[in-house]
């Protein structure tokens, strides 16, 4: 399930998404939303991770989350969501490879290896796109893997279908 909270200018936590969040438990299906600023002329307030997505986190440990767009401008909040909740993600849709923030590349090559999905944000943004430049990652090859199939294959459960 995805929603996009600047879209009813709504956050994440606001109750009115509290059924679809426990729906998506109840049928183990992930919940995405765009986290971050907006690119269309709407509020990106309800896009900040913290204390929106916070909220739901803490109120649904076993709702699998990710986040998507990178967070940014608020890309050091979603990390430390990221780093914080088990059941918290960050993809990169939207984002060309040239454009991830330093702070994103570090946590990749680090601590968040198992927390980054690639995302491209298809057909707006199609993946051989977001896929160029994919080298200056300097990811090694078990990170290279997470990134870009383990990660979401285990999030989204897709192994054994």
């Amino acid at each position: 399930m995805r929603i996009l909270p600047w879209l009813w200018n709504l956050p994440p936590d606001d109750r009115r998404y509290y059924p679809l969040h426990a729906e998506c438990i109840e049928h183990d299906i992930s919940f995405c939303l765009q986290v971050g600023h907006t690119g269309p002329l709407a509020p990106s307030e309800p896009g900040r991770p913290i204390p929106y997505l916070d909220h739901v986190a803490l109120d649904f440990p076993d709702l699998r989350i990710v986040g998507g767009h990178i967070g940014f401008p608020w890309t050091s909040e979603m990390i430390s969501l990221a780093t914080k909740y088990p059941n918290v993600h960050i993809d990169t849709s939207a984002y060309k490879v040239r454009r991830y923030p330093p702070e994103l590349i570090n946590c990749m090559r680090g601590h968040g290896r198992q927390k980054v999905l690639f995302g491209s944000n298809y057909p707006a943004w199609p993946a051989t796109d977001c896929l160029e430049d994919s080298a200056m990652l300097n990811l090694d090859e078990p990170t290279t893997r997470l990134f870009f199939y383990e990660n979401a294959t285990r999030v989204f459960k897709l192994g054994d279908r």
